[in-house]
């Protein structure tokens, strides 16, 4: 009897251990996603909808971070790169493809493409 409940306490173990490592494995993996450049702040919503690139431009100023609107949801991109905030910024209230790794919301910028 001892020796089953020993080997379920171990396979109980090994399997909390597995399913522990499923997410972290899943977050280094580098992903394309294409969406409209915004800012963290505005979102979807910006103060002044019919010029999306100037509101993400003056958020900017003030402290804000890009986004990317992709459907439904808006994802904040973390960059130190200047040629990758130079693009973003280029393409603020336009299509963009950006390749990083996805955290939750929070993308880790490797790349920013003109979308189409």
């Amino acid at each position: 009897m001892k020796v089953n409940r020993i080997t379920a306490a171990v396979l109980g173990i090994q399997f909390l251990v597995a399913m522990a490592a499923i997410p972290a494995g899943a977050a280094g993996k580098s992903q394309t996603l294409t969406g409209q450049v915004s800012d963290a702040m505005c979102g979807a919503k910006h103060e002044m909808p019919t010029k999306a690139a100037e509101c993400t431009r003056g958020c900017m100023k003030h402290g804000s971070k890009y986004a990317l609107e992709v459907g439904d949801k808006v994802y904040t991109l973390e960059t130190s790169d200047q040629s990758a905030l130079d693009k973003l910024n280029e393409l603020a209230g336009a299509k963009a493809k950006v390749t990083g790794e996805v955290d939750g919301n929070t993308v880790t910028v490797k790349s920013v493409a003109v979308g189409s």
